[in-house]
């Protein structure tokens, strides 16, 4: 009898553990995925910005020799991400519904040379945008510069809109994980309430019986937080393969932060949550444990 009573004490334990390292595991991986979201957060608008076009028209005056000198210069500009030129007999090719058969209805082509241009994700911003424009304008040989002010501007707000929200939810998700691990262990601790009480009887001071059960918490946290690692590593690594214009296994110092971030807030909240479920039972009148 005996003998069944403590298989079966010990399966409870044991699920009661396994429920607590599965808390922290959720909570830690959902909450470091959000983490990873929002320190690759400028990379992705970075990303969205750095696909708006702005396409300089030169005059049809201009001279080959100019327009290389233009794309030398535009190549060597610091908010320049890529510069592609394209001649005017590339761009009828590429838009036959605008420009129809040209060489037969047409004297020549309507088209104008031009340079197809992506800023550096930084100076897609409307004020930055507009002074590169002025500074391209002032070219002799420009006659137009030609991009979508609204999808700019659009673009901005909705990643200012998106940020905000991010943050905030950030805010509630860490709040909520708090308090999920900390009910979790103060439910596995509530099971050991009678033990924790009995050796207070016989003389055992609070810090030795608080000991065992903060270490034991640690290194629930210690596992929580390692599978939660591991599970955010493969989330990287499958993001990156996903998506590899975003490089972010390559930059590899923003993601090491918010792993070790994870496994010390893993750390951090269960030996907290543990210390203060273990002194609640310390304080307890032995009638109040039932």
């Amino acid at each position: 009898m005996a003998s069944s009573f403590e298989k079966f004490q010990k399966r409870r334990l044991i699920s009661s553990y396994f429920s607590v390292v599965l808390c922290i595991f959720i909570v830690l991986t959902l909450l470091g995925a959000l983490g990873l979201f929002v320190i690759n957060t400028e990379k992705i608008s970075s990303y969205v910005k750095e696909n708006i076009p702005m396409t300089v028209y030169f005059k049809r005056e201009a001279t080959d020799s100019t327009m290389q000198a233009f794309g030398a210069q535009l190549k060597g500009a610091h908010y320049i991400k890529d510069a592609v030129y394209v001649s005017k007999e590339a761009a009828a090719k590429n838009n036959p519904d605008i420009v129809g058969d040209y060489e037969t209805m047409l004297d020549s082509n309507p088209l104008l040379n031009s340079y197809d241009i992506h800023l550096k994700g930084g100076y897609v911003q409307p004020d930055s945008i507009k002074n590169i424009e002025i500074q391209l304008r002032a070219n002799p040989d420009v006659g137009d510069v030609s991009y979508d002010s609204m999808l700019v501007e659009m673009a901005n707000d909705n990643i200012k809109k998106i940020t905000f929200w991010i943050l905030v939810l950030s805010s509630i998700l860490a709040f909520i994980s708090m308090l999920l691990i900390n009910s979790s262990l103060r439910l596995s601790i509530y099971s050991h309430r009678f033990i924790i009480k009995t050796m207070q009887m016989v003389g055992a001071t609070k810090s030795f019986i608080r000991k065992p059960f903060v270490w034991r918490g640690i290194k629930l946290g210690l596992i929580g937080s390692g599978l939660a690692i591991l599970a955010l590593i493969w989330m990287v690594y499958y993001l990156d393969s996903a998506f590899p214009m975003l490089n972010i296994w390559e930059d590899w110092i923003p993601t090491a932060i918010v792993l070790s971030g994870v496994l010390i807030f893993g750390i951090i909240i269960t030996t907290i949550s543990t210390f203060f479920a273990t002194q609640r039972f310390l304080n307890l009148r032995t009638d109040d444990l039932y």
